[in-house]
């Protein structure tokens, strides 16, 4: 057993010995590549979705040097009779190329030195196997000469693959020269590899408007494809997980869904779910990851939009994304689309492929963003903060006029052209109050007595600010939202949490006579 060949089980084996969602599947789609011109693989995601763990496992199953039965006898890969990749025919075969880039990196003067140790590690092990393997300076060589010796071809799987380039840029070219060498030629790779395995937060890197290694399929969060339900657990598994024990699955959904991804429906992040589960409490374990680390960075950029979009992101609203032109690093920024596409792939937004948009997925990245905001030194970003902050200020004095003229004021400068529905309302009145999300939970379209309650912001806990209970009217009064609120009797839908509640009724009339506000609201205190 080595480190960078054949590494054994034990990665696997741990994760087994914990709760465990069965991701085996993975390796069906992996055994249905081998010997095939599709045996490259790049899967990218963001990061606490389970990359490693996918990795380990791909270690444990396809490793020649262990016995890995018993970890996956019971899974479902155990099950699979691909013709080109049955679960028996590949298990334990092969002689595996483990590299996790982050792991190297002490070892490489911050990843200065990264090819040459790497290839002297591998070269190394490969003798320490194979002695009658001729001394060489060329990794590639070597590797073609150790596969005839052991009359198998290898399996490579590279995690974190795009580590090197996200911290060190400047590295980038030998990085990806070393990477071509083991994966563009399709004779010598050919002879190598019997299938590659490689996962990270970024697609492949472009050289120019190609992928810098083209023989790759890659599989992103923008299109997963087969991969879609091994990037985070299923609507199915969270549910599973949730009666298992004994845990709220309408505060799991609210909290950490909101990803989605065609033929596979919501998913949800691995990493914040099971910490939920066993902390026995909901709330943003994003911030405890890395990922957390930069988004001022990315949301300060000075792009004409930007501004804006985040705004209308925080509100619950979603905004239009040209993902086509990125350039799949965190340095090269042309627009606000280049910025949107990097919190996609980082998982600060979800996308939907069939429109092209982009929002916030979930309470929980809402709540980055919101505690992010404030830490913005922009002057528009700043105006936005504190005009949200006062209109919330404003809400809980009850003070409907001032609601009103704000409201005003935001579709005047910011509402779509076609203001012509209760839906378009929403978005507005979501903006407005884009940074309610330090202290309050949104819930749209919420079941309540008679009907749907159309927004509504329940504090977080220990919060001693009342609930929101928003109506919405297009051109109705606001007296008929506040009617409508009291006669489906909306606030039983809340009253559980305990708290005062305030009943808020807006509306907006489009032939308001000249000289009036188009935007009208009432405040009441529920008397529940």
């Amino acid at each position: 057993m080595g480190t960078y060949l054949n590494p054994g089980n034990s990665g696997f084996t741990r994760i087994r010995n914990d709760t465990y969602v069965d991701k085996s599947g993975l390796i069906s789609c992996i055994n249905e590549s081998i010997e095939t011109p599709r045996n490259l693989t790049c899967v990218s995601r963001p990061r606490r979705f389970g990359k490693s763990f996918a990795a380990q496992m791909l270690c444990a199953y396809y490793d020649k040097t262990c016995d890995s039965s018993k970890l996956f006898d019971d899974l479902a890969i155990a099950t699979d009779r691909h013709k080109n990749g049955s679960y028996r025919q590949h298990l334990n075969r092969h002689d595996v190329i483990y590299l996790d880039m982050t792991y190297v990196r002490p070892f490489t003067d911050d990843f200065r030195n990264l090819v040459p140790y790497i290839s002297k590690k591998i070269m190394e092990e490969l003798k320490e196997v194979y002695p009658s393997l001729k001394d060489s300076n060329e990794l590639p060589s070597m590797l073609i000469e150790a596969a005839e010796a052991a009359g198998n071809r290898f399996i490579m799987i590279i995690d974190e693959w795009d580590a090197p380039i996200r911290e060190k840029p400047e590295i980038q070219k030998p990085y990806l020269h070393f990477l071509r060498t083991l994966f563009k030629s399709s004779s010598t790779t050919s002879r190598i590899f019997a299938a590659v395995y490689m996962t990270g937060i970024l697609p492949i890197k472009k050289d120019g408007s190609e992928s810098a290694i083209s023989d790759f399929e890659e599989f992103t969060v923008l299109k997963p494809g087969k991969f879609g339900s091994y990037l985070g657990f299923t609507e199915r598994e969270v549910q599973k997980l949730c009666q298992d024990n004994q845990c709220d699955f309408a505060q799991m959904k609210q909290w950490y869904d909101g990803y989605s991804f065609r033929d596979v429906g919501s998913v949800y992040n691995p990493n914040s779910v099971m910490k939920a589960i066993r902390n026995h409490d909901f709330d943003s374990y994003w911030v405890q990851t890395s990922a957390a680390e930069n988004l001022m960075e990315y949301i300060s950029l000075d792009f004409d939009g930007l501004s804006k979009a985040v705004a209308e992101l925080i509100g619950g609203g979603r905004v239009k994304v040209d993902t086509k032109r990125f350039s799949n690093d965190l340095i090269t920024f042309r627009n606000r689309d280049d910025v949107l596409t990097l919190l996609i792939h980082l998982g600060y937004l979800s996308y939907q492929e069939e429109s092209g948009e982009a929002c916030i997925p979930n309470e929980e990245i809402r709540l980055e963003f919101s505690n992010t905001i404030r830490s913005v030194n922009r002057k528009e970003t700043i105006r936005r903060v504190r005009e949200s902050d006062q209109l919330i200020l404003d809400t809980i004095r009850m003070d409907a006029e001032a609601v009103a003229a704000q409201i005003e004021r935001i579709h005047e400068e910011e509402a779509p052209l076609y203001y012509h529905n209760e839906q378009s309302l929403r978005s507005v009145i979501k903006r407005a109050y884009f940074s309610c999300g330090d202290e309050y939970v949104l819930f749209e379209e919420l079941p309540a007595g008679v009907g749907f309650a159309d927004i509504v912001y329940l504090p977080k806990k220990n919060s001693p600010l009342p609930a929101l209970l928003i109506e919405l009217k297009w051109n109705k009064t606001a007296k008929s939202a506040m009617e409508q609120i009291r006669n489906h009797h909306y606030p039983s839908a809340i009253q559980k949490y305990g708290g005062e509640i305030l009943l808020v009724g807006i509306s907006y009339q489009k032939d308001a006579p000249p000289g009036q506000r188009k935007h009208t609201c009432i405040i009441e205190k529920s008397q529940l």
